[in-house]
């Protein structure tokens, strides 16, 4: 077999790569920037020594290109590269609207 039979091609690597991203979903808490979203993601997490479950929550700064996320949606983030000094994430979707 040659070497060139083995080979990935350039396009498909890239895909793999792509996929290995982070993926978290939250809630939209700020929409006051422009094209720029806060979105608070928690997480549940059991103490160490005893036990009780905590409710943790992170925020993230994350790219909104088209306005359409507003107060209380709930929201996917998909880690991208840095776009500015706080924002290393961007929506994929809009899971649920807020009523």
């Amino acid at each position: 077999m040659s070497d060139q039979e083995n080979s990935v091609p350039e396009q498909e690597t890239t895909s793999l790569v792509r996929t290995r991203r982070k993926v978290r979903q939250g809630k939209v808490t700020s929409t006051k920037m422009q094209k720029t979203v806060v979105v608070t993601v928690e997480r549940r997490v059991r103490h160490p020594l005893y036990g009780k479950f905590m409710t943790q929550s992170k925020k993230f700064h994350a790219h909104d290109e088209n306005g359409d996320c507003h107060e209380g949606d709930i929201v996917e983030i998909m880690e991208t590269r840095p776009i500015s000094k706080t924002k290393s994430w961007r929506v994929i979707r809009v899971v649920e609207r807020a009523k």
